[in-house]
């Protein structure tokens, strides 16, 4: 009976759908498939996200800037705020399923054009459109969550950590003049503005990073031990021996055997090469300020 119904219904006019890519809801669809991968241990799903970004990087980064759309083979249109910031955020969480150096470059060209671009440097924030975008009657900065969150508060927070991903301190003061900018409009009605509270944390007491070195095959255990923690404001970078182009920060020595470094910003404990003494020292928050 199935089997029949399906056939008529094939016989109807199907609705029509909207086939474009956007790189905004691709940054948001690479960061859900990459933490998923990471915490259901999928890497068919961190698979889907690297090749999204493979061909956002390929088809819509055209001279330095980044193109909106795309559809039957035709990539245009500027990019806006949140297509830098949302695939920013989709960058980092993705760094953290399976690490790639050309993520992390992909990831800092992308916070350069939103400074240089995007940024009200007089007063702090960024606007939707770029400085050379077509002019408009108003130029917005969208500070309120909607159906999508908030494309000042994300490239805040993907701004916020690669600053202790590269220790590139422009990054980190441009997210603190959002956060001043838009702040005495938060503390008023905080239930619009989810995403810049979130933002606020981590401002106000930096994430913990553990950075993992060691042979990619040795790296799986400790993501999935960490992974099962609950833990928001933590980034796990788990980088396989033989990575090049990394930041200072990022550098870690590697020894034969899985060595974890845990971080408070910029300040780091001793390596750890114990998967249970890691493990404590997460659960017990035992990290220098």
């Amino acid at each position: 009976a199935r089997q029949k119904l399906f056939i008529e219904r094939e016989k109807r006019i199907h609705p029509g759908r909207d086939e474009k890519i956007l790189v905004s809801w691709n940054g948001l669809m690479i960061k859900g498939m990459a933490r998923a991968g990471i915490v259901f241990d999928r890497q068919d799903w961190i698979a889907s996200a690297q090749r999204a970004v493979d061909f956002v990087r390929r088809v819509m980064w055209k001279d330095g800037r980044l193109l909106a759309t795309y559809k039957d083979g035709r990539a245009h249109l500027n990019a806006y705020l949140d297509d830098y910031a949302f695939m920013l955020d989709g960058l980092i969480e993705l760094m953290q399923a399976q690490f790639r150096s050309e993520d992390l470059a992909f990831a800092q060209e992308l916070a350069n054009v939103l400074l240089e671009q995007f940024e009200d440097q007089a007063n702090g924030g960024f606007f939707f459109t770029s400085h050379d975008h077509e002019k408009l009657i108003q130029r917005a900065k969208p500070v309120h969550d909607n159906a999508t969150p908030c494309g000042n508060a994300v490239a805040a927070l993907g701004l916020q950590r690669l600053t202790y991903l590269t220790g590139d301190v422009r990054y980190g003061a441009a997210a603190e003049r959002v956060l001043k900018l838009f702040y005495p409009q938060a503390a008023q009605r905080q239930g619009g503005f989810s995403s810049l509270m979130g933002t606020l944390a981590e401002h106000l007491e930096p994430p913990e990073t553990i950075i993992l070195r060691g042979e990619r095959s040795a790296l799986s255990p400790w993501t999935q031990a960490l992974a099962r923690l609950y833990a928001p404001h933590r980034l796990v970078l788990p980088i396989p021996s033989g990575t090049q182009k990394l930041t200072e920060i990022l550098d870690k020595p590697v020894h034969d055997a899985v060595n974890a470094w845990v971080c408070r910003g910029v300040t780091c404990l001793s390596p750890i090469a114990d998967l249970r003494e890691l493990l404590e020292t997460c659960q017990s928050g035992r990290i220098a300020t």
